[in-house]
């Protein structure tokens, strides 16, 4: 501890016999030093420089002393918080000194009584802290790590497992109260699913099925959500779509489920590059319940968008 003598009697000798008689092995001049030593050469020529901490007590008589304003220099106060802490108590409304300025202080305002600053002392110390440990993450939590062009990422992952469950069941109609649901818990809480279900369709990436009451409401993943699903989470995807321009162009393929066999992808994905397609322009289907989707007349544009 380096202090004033002026602060031993009102503050310093019962503050380092308090530090003391809480397990810490507080070194004090009156106990360690004989007059005329230094205070810069006994910390580092005598090996204090391995203490865990130096408490420097900072009052208006000590920041008028020498070892304050010119000891206790920049250089010095680097050199300290490289083998140990540095720690300023201060005690009296006083100007922090420079060097001591980007340093967290500890004040303390009744000499008589300071408990906790005191504890926040021996934690700064002995290295410990009050912060709560981390519980348990939400049960969304993991899956929230890839978002979905500019949507949130809770958006991101409500749009996503929508389309992950379209490929897998091959159907774009959603059921939110058994989808996003894990081990008989909600992935996540109703409020955000239904702000993320309604953002969603403000963007026009789902068409909701509205009813009355208060149930979750059933969507259908548009193409434009899937596009965006797409785009973000299929890897190598524009290539899948000059795949299928090439099965249906230069292998003559005529439906959807020939060239999803052809490449060895889901059908899904591959009606989903079909409509794109088609809404383009460059093609036309012919649709028949619970059957394949025929292509016929490939147009022009697709070749030379296929030949680019």
């Amino acid at each position: 501890m380096s202090h004033a003598s002026e602060d031993k009697e009102r503050f310093v000798n019962r503050f380092a016999a308090r530090l003391r008689a809480n397990g810490v092995d507080a070194w004090l001049d009156k106990w360690e030093m004989l007059p005329g030593d230094s205070l810069v050469d006994r910390i580092f020529e005598e090996g204090l420089k391995d203490a865990l901490a130096v408490i420097v007590v900072l009052s208006q008589v000590s920041v008028g002393k020498s070892w304050v304003r010119e000891e206790l220099n920049a250089a010095v106060v680097k050199r300290i918080n490289t083998g140990s802490k540095l720690i300023p108590v201060v005690i009296d409304d006083c100007e922090v000194p420079e060097a001591l300025e980007s340093t967290l202080w500890q004040r303390i305002q009744n000499l008589e009584s300071y408990e906790e600053s005191f504890d926040r002392i021996l934690a700064a110390i002995f290295g410990t802290s009050d912060k709560p440990p981390i519980g348990t993450s939400p049960a969304y939590a993991p899956h929230l790590a890839h978002t979905i062009g500019g949507l949130t990422k809770v958006d991101s992952l409500v749009l996503r497992l929508a389309c992950e469950h379209a490929i897998a069941k091959e159907s774009d109609f959603i059921e939110p109260q058994t989808l996003y649901v894990k081990d008989g818990k909600p992935l996540l809480p109703e409020a955000e699913l239904r702000d993320a279900i309604e953002t969603l369709e403000q963007q026009y990436m789902l068409r909701v099925h509205h009813m009355i009451g208060g149930d979750l409401p059933s969507f259908q993943i548009k193409t434009r959500g899937f596009e965006e699903y797409a785009r973000s989470c299929i890897p190598a995807y524009d290539t899948l779509v000059r795949d299928v321009a090439s099965a249906l162009v230069n292998r003559k393929q005529e439906s959807d489920q020939a060239i999803a066999s052809d490449l060895g992808k889901p059908l899904f994905i591959v009606q989903h590059i079909l409509k794109v397609l088609e809404d383009a322009g460059h093609l036309q289907l012919s649709k028949t319940i619970g059957g394949p989707r025929h292509i016929y007349n490939v147009a022009a544009s697709l070749r030379r968008a296929l030949a680019s």
